[in-house]
């Protein structure tokens, strides 16, 4: 019978890279055909990413300028919940229901009355929700 030597291994942190703004900017388009999907107003949207109105309306005209690393994660915040959606609905039209539908787990308020509080903690909520009713917690 073979023995297993051991090996030194340092362990290195998780540090994931930074999100590019090629990369915001592509999550960026994403987030614009969920906010159609949701049917969530541009008012809505430009709430969700923390934005005024007028910076949205130009992003959404395809001036989408350097986002900061708030906005980095409020869109992969987004991405993340559109991700659970997807494997928890099997029909993508429940998924997109369901963001609009009162929870208790929100104490009755649906997924976009939480994220239409405007902070990052608010998006992060929802996916942390999702994220543990798909098991990954």
């Amino acid at each position: 019978m073979a023995t297993l030597a051991r090996v030194a291994v340092e362990p290195k942190p998780f540090s994931p890279e930074p999100i590019t703004d090629d990369e915001a900017a592509a999550m960026f388009r994403a987030a614009l055909n969920l906010f159609r999907l949701w049917d969530v107003t541009d008012d809505q949207a430009a709430t969700i990413l923390d934005v005024p109105r007028r910076t949205f309306a130009r992003w959404k005209a395809g001036e989408i300028g350097r986002l900061g690393r708030d906005g980095k994660a409020r869109l992969s915040n987004l991405m993340g919940i559109h991700k659970a959606l997807k494997i928890i609905f099997r029909e993508p039209t429940r998924g997109y229901a369901w963001v609009k539908t009162p929870n208790d787990a929100f104490g009755g308020r649906s997924a976009l009355d939480v994220m239409l509080g405007g902070e990052l903690t608010d998006l992060m909520r929802v996916r942390r929700y999702l994220d543990a009713e798909r098991g990954c917690w």
